[in-house]
């Protein structure tokens, strides 16, 4: 196989609200450049990049899929992500290891939410950017009302570049505006040039207009010949053209459809000349101990590879898809793990187009391969062949905070379950999990309820386990409010030496977490051997509380008096005796059931505070301010709410916001729960004790 040189690398993420075609687009630039021998669909379940058995059964993206086209000879290796929200741990992915991105816009349903969070995740990252305006043959897609939509929201560097020929309603051809031609639009005339419909003149006018200033302003020099009336040449709006995509002041629009294969071939020539390639980045940033620097890259010399996703394949095993960071990466070669020292053997590298592998020799820097079977290597660890190796900055991925339980369906699965998890969670890390030692619950964490639903799917269709989902349970806690004085005696008497312990204590509310206990005893009524014993009695009894079992929190016991037998006194005895006095005591003290109470953090649009204001205090939750963030029009909202009570907040608030919310939820404190709640709660606990 030939050598592909970094210059000829273009790393391109595809970006974009769900079902606007970011599969259809990689699978017609596969198809132009015969990367694929038939033109797939999404819907069908037979595109090269929706390989897995998910996503052909439910018609959309679950995961980011490596596609690389040869065009022009330029290696595009195009990474299609998912566009569903809940899948934003693959878009990262993607974004990490790609040099430009191209947002996919519907030609008919405009900007949707999925492009606003797409432009905010490439302006964050400093990413240089187009968009494809899709499905412009769509009878209801209107590119003028689309545009203004994107100029009006995303600002003056949106400008046109390939901009539709209308004959009335329809859509007859698109026009390159830097070279001034025009091609037919549609399955007979796609490609064939044709002459400009009249009608066309004063949009083309004001499209070019748009397009030639956002180039100008990239330098002096234009600025002063276009002000002047002067032409620009071809050669110096593609390199302006370049310049403005690199620094960002740039974003170029392109129109097309990819189910008819219209514009492709103008979209991969706009790749081709104006994005960039690994080698303009010049530098890399890597983690230095606490500190992030930025080092030249090296086109040449020993290998430095980034692993940015994983795939736990059940017959190949664990698939390791990483990037070039720098130098030249052949096959057999050895590399160190910089995360745990280990070194790996890379017998066999491959390039990946959807599932298909096929191996090769070497990979330059900036490319992107994979490779199998690296016992030691998970996703965001470095590799590397350097003399003085550095770690190159981590993938950082969203919390997730919906959480439900998870539990066999046939009885024994649960190591089948943990083993299962344990593998997802190689792949996929915005998956959390952890086994709850107090709730006895097996819990699973994803970004909403499809992600977790696709988690239980793969759990039966590539482990052999079938779980059910529920809410988690919560783990309340038990205390009182007012202080008894109470004692507990135990006496038994059955032949030879029986048992006997009694104690007399004061409970009342405590300041520490757990049991405060004192002695105050006098005259040696109880010898204070046994004081450790009552000690430990009150501790263990503690574990259940009197009115729904849960654990006692912030108690005060003080032993004050009591008595013992010479003979029948015991540890064992003074034990059961502190247990019977606090059996006897609580009840008496007012108990009072608590709750975990979590702190809330929501991001939102200042319009959509209200709603969401309303669904917390839904949920017994207080309110304690709102203040403005750095993003335009959006603001943070605290609050203080019950665990118990946000089970499916994410789901809420995406319904509320669209997807334009998010939000943080950590574990505050215990607080008291209402009366009305409590008694339910109480009853409830009862009725699965008696179970």
């Amino acid at each position: 196989m030939e050598k592909i040189h970094s210059r000829d690398i273009r790393n391109v993420c595809l970006l974009g609200h769900g079902a606007s075609g970011k599969t259809s687009l990689a699978e017609a630039m596969l198809y132009l450049t015969k990367g694929t021998d038939r033109l797939g669909k999404p819907s069908e379940g037979n595109t090269v990049c929706d390989y897995d058995q998910e996503e052909i059964k439910r018609g959309f993206s679950l995961s980011a899929a490596i596609a690389p086209i040869t065009y022009k000879g330029a290696k595009i290796n195009i990474i299609d992500t998912p566009g569903y929200l809940d899948f934003i741990g693959e878009v990262v992915q993607g974004m990490r290891v790609a040099e430009s991105a191209l947002i996919v816009v519907d030609g008919k349903a405009g900007v949707e939410v999925g492009t606003e969070l797409a432009w905010d995740m490439v302006c964050d990252a400093k990413m240089p950017r187009a968009f494809f305006i899709n499905k412009c043959d769509d009878p209801e897609a209107r590119f003028k009302r689309v545009f203004g939509q994107m100029h009006e929201m995303f600002g003056q560097s949106v400008c046109p570049v390939i901009i539709p020929l209308m004959e009335g309603d329809s859509i007859v051809g698109l026009l390159d505006l830097i070279e001034m031609k025009a091609v037919g639009f549609g399955k007979n005339n796609a490609g064939k040039e044709i002459t400009v419909p009249a009608g066309n003149e004063e949009r083309i006018e004001a499209c070019r207009n748009m397009l030639y200033e956002a180039v100008a302003s990239t330098s002096e020099e234009l600025m002063e010949k276009y002000f002047n009336g002067d032409e620009l040449s071809r050669e110096e709006v593609v390199t302006a053209l370049h310049g403005g995509i690199l620094s960002g002041d740039i974003a170029p629009v392109i129109c097309g459809s990819a189910a008819n294969l219209c514009g492709i071939d103008l979209l991969m020539d706009m790749i081709v000349d104006t994005l960039p390639s690994p080698i303009y980045h010049k530098a890399e940033t890597i983690v230095d101990g606490d500190e992030e620097k930025e080092i030249p890259l090296k086109e040449h010399g020993p290998a430095s590879i980034f692993v940015f996703k994983t795939i736990a394949d059940p017959f190949v095993g664990k698939m390791s898809f990483f990037k070039v960071m720098s130098g030249e990466l052949y096959s057999d070669a050895t590399l160190k793990n910089l995360t745990n020292g280990q070194s790996e053997r890379l017998s066999h590298i491959y390039t990946i187009c959807g599932k298909k592998q096929t191996e090769v020799q070497m990979l330059s820097m900036g490319d992107l391969g994979m490779t199998a079977k690296l016992t030691a290597t998970n996703t965001n660890d470095t590799l590397s062949a350097a003399e003085e190796p550095h770690a190159f900055k981590k993938i950082v991925y969203p919390e997730s905070f919906y959480q439900m339980a998870v539990s066999p369906k046939a009885k024994g699965d649960e190591d089948k379950i943990s083993q299962g998890i344990s593998k997802l969670l190689e792949e996929d890390l915005t998956l959390k999990y952890e086994n709850n030692p107090e709730t006895k619950q097996l819990l699973l964490s994803g970004q909403g309820d499809i992600h977790l639903d696709v988690v239980v799917s793969r759990l039966k269709s590539r482990f052999g386990t079938s779980v059910e989902l529920s809410p988690p349970k919560i783990a309340y806690r038990e205390t009182i409010k007012k202080r008894v004085e109470v004692e507990g005696k135990h006496k038994k008497q059955s032949g030879g030496h029986g048992q006997y312990g009694h104690v007399k204590i004061t409970f009342s509310p405590g300041t520490e977490p757990g049991l405060e206990f004192t002695q105050s005893v006098v005259g040696g009524s109880v010898p204070k051997n046994y004081y450790p014993a009552v000690e430990k009695g009150l501790l263990e009894a503690m574990q259940k509380g009197v009115l729904a079992g849960y654990p006692v929190v912030n108690l005060k016991a003080d032993l004050f008096d009591g008595s013992y037998h010479p003979v029948d006194s015991s540890e064992m005895a003074f034990k059961v005796a502190a247990s019977l006095a606090y059996k006897e005591g609580l009840p008496k003290a007012s108990p009072v059931l608590l709750e975990p109470v979590g702190k809330l953090c929501v991001w939102a649009p200042g319009g959509m505070l209200g709603d969401i204001m309303g669904a917390i205090n839904k949920r017994r939750g207080r309110v304690l301010g709102m203040s403005p963030t750095q993003k335009k029009g959006e603001q943070m909202i605290e609050a203080e709410v019950p665990m118990g009570e946000m089970t499916d907040f994410a789901i809420q608030l995406r319904a509320i916001t669209q997807g334009r919310g998010r939000y943080t939820f950590y574990f505050e404190n215990y607080e008291e729960v209402p009366a009305a709640n409590a008694q339910k709660i109480i009853e409830e606990a009862k009725k699965n004790a008696e179970n």
